[in-house]
């Protein structure tokens, strides 16, 4: 009699061999015949009974890999190119995993909604658990497109304004809505994409002058899908809530809490307090309060304001403009901690050592009345010895002890040493009519990094209280760089001379060394900008996998309830775990945990882009008016068409395109992210300095287009000489000369 396998020993089959997984297959590998086969059959039946395996026609899978064939809609291209998808088959429990479209040359242009047959190889130690290869495309998203009509004689065109298309469409007498020429309009494709041809569109949607200065946003909220309208029933909901009482509620009233934010803020949903710890067993110690707008008290789970809450994921800033999450009888008066009215929180009561380590922590659902609103620059003067009017009052009960609280979380930070990247962020200054006045580095504290400090010791505190709790929550993880970026950073450090050891366990401070080594060289940007796009994405998730970025095993989102969903689900969780009432985690919250992670995660980048796109155009709009000046910059990427320049002076990205950069040929190294000429043997290469020409700038698109006039200080002329001296042949016959190279190569290699 053959022996049989065991469970074991099929499991570990079928996951070695994805592509060979039907009976058959199993029978072979075991040299099962006969009347074994029986036996084969029920231990597979058992497998799939237990959930170990399930049955996909005649194979059998682990339900929580993917088979080697699989369906996909593509979900989302990066910012830097890179196409994900998902399957719409997933049979595990949890989020289905990500997949990164691996795309050849030949394969067709995918865009997001699109469905196609994919080749599955899982990886490793990536954001993504699997690379997909295109078999062929079985459907393709109703495409809609924003862009600029342009009226004709019979019918019209648009013209799309995302920097990357370059096709227009045709739309037909009779489908124009009575658009005029010139406006920005909303179009929808009708009928298949022909060969030849333009592709026709239907305009769904007029949005007006797309020149109009605060159209730059709402082109950005259009493009995206984020909604910004909030339907009757949520405006009635919200309308229909009351100031809650103090009824179940601690009262704090008494406590000295105040708001501190930027100075043109609107609501307040966090307020802060210290004062030394009295405990004899504490010497030095502090006391450390920080008290968040009870927003859950006010939206409830499964009611109108709820889901609307949820479809947004999170509230949307724009330099003119902010998309909130919640109504504003909840986001600017209700759940804002406005000064001198009593306001329902949760709040975090934190006891911190000498050397800010965290000893014990507590939560209360209380009623607050903030004793001031004060912004960051009021606070660091008068922390400084120039207190205006409203801090003169607030110097020693509340200024003061904050700061001695921050200098004690300070030590604990340098000894934790989270990331320390150095990319100070601009800000753009719009007028009251809403050009660009100015683009500016945003002001930075000491009063930016104690409420910072503040905030992450309260996130900390909730993620350790809910642990402990044995509640469902969404923590808030960034996981450790791949192997393959990690490998990348270490040879960019190695080329600018600096060191990045291997062989060890990453932590953040080996990063810090690195980024000390290169302060103030002038290789300085080149390893921030390095070592930031190393880094994988912060996401949410239901399982905690730390954040390595501030070097924390446990943290959550726990301050931002105003503006974050996944504040919403921890301060719910809070409620239910310390039974303060029946407006906590609710069953469908704790069924959709998971799904709700990956929609706020996926809003979360939507944002982003959306806020990214939105300053390109009004850094567009600003530097229209300088085409044709020079600009210092630096290469912030590189791609096979081209390099990627941010300018010193406003941190604007344009692109200094191959075909314009000297007369050879680049050639393109993905690894090394350089492209090198071919005569000249010039190496263009992320964080080089140059000097550029503002050649084209277009404000409804947002992209810039510029001319490379120097690199490292050597013109650009030079580049374009090989050592005699002579003009370089043409890119064709360079580009023939190296394609007959590499095939005399291989043919070299065959010979050996």
């Amino acid at each position: 009699m053959t022996r049989i396998p065991s469970k074991d020993e099929i499991l570990a089959w079928i996951s070695d061999n994805p592509a060979l997984t039907s009976k058959r297959d199993i029978s072979r590998a075991f040299g099962i015949k006969g009347s074994d086969r029986i036996e084969l059959k029920r231990l597979l039946r058992e497998l799939e009974d237990a959930g170990h395996l399930a049955k996909r026609k005649k194979t059998y899978r682990d339900p929580e890999k993917l088979p080697p064939v699989a369906v996909l809609e593509v979900s989302e291209v990066s910012p830097d190119g890179d196409l994900y998808a998902r399957p719409l088959e997933w049979q595990g429990e949890g989020a289905p995993p990500g997949v990164l479209l691996v795309t050849k040359s030949s394969d067709p242009a995918l865009k997001p909604g699109d469905r196609i047959l994919g080749r599955m190889t899982e990886v490793k130690g990536e954001d993504h658990a699997y690379e997909g290869r295109l078999i062929r495309r079985i459907g393709q998203a109703v495409h809609r497109i924003l862009g600029v009509y342009r009226k004709g004689a019979e019918g019209g065109r648009v013209v799309p304004i995302d920097k990357g298309a370059d096709k227009e469409w045709m739309v037909p007498a009779g489908a124009d809505e009575g658009a005029k020429d010139g406006e920005l309009v909303e179009a929808q494709q009708t009928g298949p994409r022909a060969r030849m041809g333009l592709p026709k569109a239907k305009i769904v949607a007029r949005l007006g002058d797309p020149s109009a200065p605060k159209a730059v946003s709402l082109i950005a909220i259009h493009q995206h899908g984020i909604p910004d309208d909030f339907p009757d029933e949520v405006i009635a909901e919200a309308d229909r809530q009351k100031p809650a009482g103090l009824k179940g509620r601690e009262d704090l009233r008494h406590l000295p809490l105040v708001t501190i934010d930027p100075a043109d803020a609107r609501d307040h949903d966090d307020a802060v307090w210290a004062h030394a710890d009295d405990n004899a067993k504490n010497p030095g110690g502090h006391v450390i309060w920080v008290a968040i707008a009870d927003v859950a008290h006010h939206v409830r789970p499964g009611t109108a304001l709820d889901r609307e809450a949820r479809k947004r994921g999170n509230s949307t800033y724009f330099p003119d403009r902010v998309v909130p999450m919640l109504p504003d009888r909840l986001s600017g008066d209700l759940c804002s901690l406005h000064e001198g009215v009593p306001r329902a929180v949760i709040a975090a009561r934190m006891v911190v050592d000498a050397h800010g380590e965290k000893r014990s922590h507590s939560f209360i659902r209380g009623l607050m009345k903030s004793r001031a609103s004060l912004n960051y620059r009021e606070v660091q003067a008068a922390q400084d010895g120039a207190a205006n009017e409203k801090c003169a009052p607030l110097i020693d009960e509340v200024i003061t002890p904050l700061f001695e609280a921050y200098a004690a979380l300070r030590q604990a930070r340098a000894k934790r040493q989270p990331l320390d990247l150095d990319l100070p962020e601009r800000k753009i200054v719009l007028s009251d009519e809403g050009k660009v006045e100015s683009v500016r580095f945003a002001e930075r504290f000491d009063a930016h990094r104690l409420i910072e400090e503040f905030m992450v010791l309260a996130n900390v505190a909730a993620a350790e209280e809910l642990g402990r709790l044995g509640r469902p929550l969404l923590y808030r993880v960034h996981e450790e760089p791949s192997p393959e970026k990690l490998e990348s950073l270490r040879e960019v450090a190695q080329a600018s001379g600096f060191t990045l050891a291997k062989g060890q366990v990453l932590q953040t401070r080996h990063l810090n060394q690195l980024l000390a080594q290169a302060e103030g060289s002038e290789f300085d940007e080149l390893i921030n900008i390095s070592t930031l796009r190393s880094m994988t994405q912060a996401y949410y998730s239901p399982k905690n996998f730390a954040h390595f970025g501030l070097a924390l095993k446990h943290y959550a989102h726990f301050t931002s309830p105003i503006r974050r969903y996944s504040d919403l689900i921890v301060h719910r969780a809070l409620i239910t775990g310390h039974g303060w009432g029946d407006d906590g985690l609710s069953r469908d919250d704790i069924d959709q945990l998971e799904a709700t992670a990956e929609h706020i995660s996926d809003t979360e980048r939507r944002s982003m882009v959306a806020e990214r796109d939105t300053n390109d155009r009004y850094l567009a709009a600003y530097l229209s008016e300088r085409v044709g000046n020079e600009f210092s910059g630096r290469i912030s990427g590189i791609q096979r068409f081209g390099a990627f320049v941010k300018l010193d002076e406003t941190g604007a990205d344009g692109l200094v395109p191959v075909s314009t950069i000297g007369n050879e040929y680049f050639h393109y190294d993905g690894n090394a992210q350089t492209l090198t000429g071919d005569r000249s043997k010039r190496e263009l290469s992320v964080g080089l300095p140059v000097l550029v020409r503002l050649s084209e700038a277009v404000p409804v698109t947002g992209g810039l287009m510029l001319e490379l006039i120097e690199v490292d200080g050597a013109p650009v002329s030079t580049m374009t000489r090989g050592r005699s001296g002579k003009k370089p042949v043409s890119r064709q016959g360079s580009k023939a000369r190296y394609k007959a190279a590499k095939t005399e190569k291989k043919v070299r290699h065959r010979r050996k």
